[in-house]
């Protein structure tokens, strides 16, 4: 499976070759500015904001503080009438950093590597953010309070929209197994901030302690961050599930990133890919469970937060030994 950004651009690279420089992606030269701005603070109170447009906080090296940058989004956002002259940091909009990646200070950012959310942008500013700030590639218009997706058949899917340039990110998360490299089209699936120890990542680890090269069901998987985990971690066979088309699409783009060839199409018309070592479904657990017809030794079940659990541990009681809800 050969796997591109929608967008045309080299957004994906193979995991392994994302992680040779990200311990320095982030970090400042010896030149790099340092702008001391209170994020709480109107911005237009603490520096001059025509000084913004010309190349405010830059550096040789290409960088700028992350701060520095929402400066500049900020500004335009004033400039289009979109936030008023009191606007703060705080308030002007989620960044979400590409690659996310836990850091312990302010990060640094060069070209193409923020996505940002805002639930008052518009397109014609979205247009102009992309083009005038170098670090910005894609804008998001929508509420960081609400989850994308879809909880479950019943409900209806909610998506943010892209305005603007592309919004692929990738998410490093870091295992006992090795670290992983998990890509989203942030309009698209549920925005995890990256830490350095994943709690979801602990609790799976306990439960394959107890098992030597387990079969897993990761039931509802997402971008497929637990499945490929288990995969690193030796798994016999893992199959992969979620209703959400767009998270069967990213867990395939992640099983290719990750060093897991993918095989389109599957054999049974419900089998939407497969490997070496592992089987990809889109469909509703409560049906998946008809259409298999094997004991997995772990089901993992991780829905969206305060979804009532009852019905996907019924059906994955039926084919699973030991169920793991996060």
């Amino acid at each position: 499976m050969e796997i591109r950004c929608r967008c045309g651009d080299t957004c994906i690279r193979p995991v392994s070759e994302a992680l040779k420089d990200i311990e320095s992606f982030y970090k400042p030269c010896n030149d790099c500015k340092t702008e001391k701005i209170k994020k709480f603070s109107p911005l237009a109170e603490q520096i001059n904001l025509d000084e913004i447009d010309n190349h405010f906080g830059s550096c040789k090296c290409g960088k700028r503080q992350l701060d520095t940058v929402i400066s500049h989004v900020l500004k335009i956002m004033m400039d289009e009438g979109i936030k008023d002259k009191k606007a703060n940091l705080r308030n002007a909009c989620v960044p979400l950093v590409t690659p996310g990646y836990p850091a312990n200070s302010v990060p640094y950012l060069p070209e193409d590597s923020l996505v940002i959310l805002s639930n008052e942008v518009d397109k014609k500013c979205a247009e102009t953010i992309v083009k005038e700030v170098e670090e910005v590639k894609g804008v998001l218009k929508g509420d960081i309070r609400k989850t994308v997706g879809i909880r479950d058949s019943d409900s209806n899917p909610h998506v943010y929209e892209l305005l603007a340039g592309c919004d692929l990110r990738c998410d490093i998360i870091q295992t006992p197994y090795g670290a992983l490299g998990i890509y989203k089209y942030q309009h698209e699936i549920h925005i995890e901030f990256p830490t350095v120890k994943s709690p979801k990542i602990e609790i799976l680890e306990k439960a394959l302690e107890d098992n030597d090269e387990p079969t897993v069901l990761d039931c509802t998987c997402g971008p497929g961050t637990l499945g490929i985990a288990c995969l690193k971690a030796g798994a016999r066979k893992v199959v992969f599930n979620d209703i959400w088309n767009p998270a069967i699409e990213t867990t395939l783009l992640n099983l290719e990133a990750n060093g897991f060839p993918v095989k389109l199409p599957g054999s049974k018309e419900e089998l939407i890919a497969s490997g070496g070592k592992f089987e990809v479904y889109n469909m509703d657990i409560r049906e998946l469970t008809d259409c298999l017809d094997e004991k997995f030794d772990i089901c993992i079940i991780d829905t969206f937060p305060g979804v009532d659990t009852t019905e996907f541990v019924e059906a994955a009681d039926k084919i699973g030994k030991k169920l793991v809800v996060i």
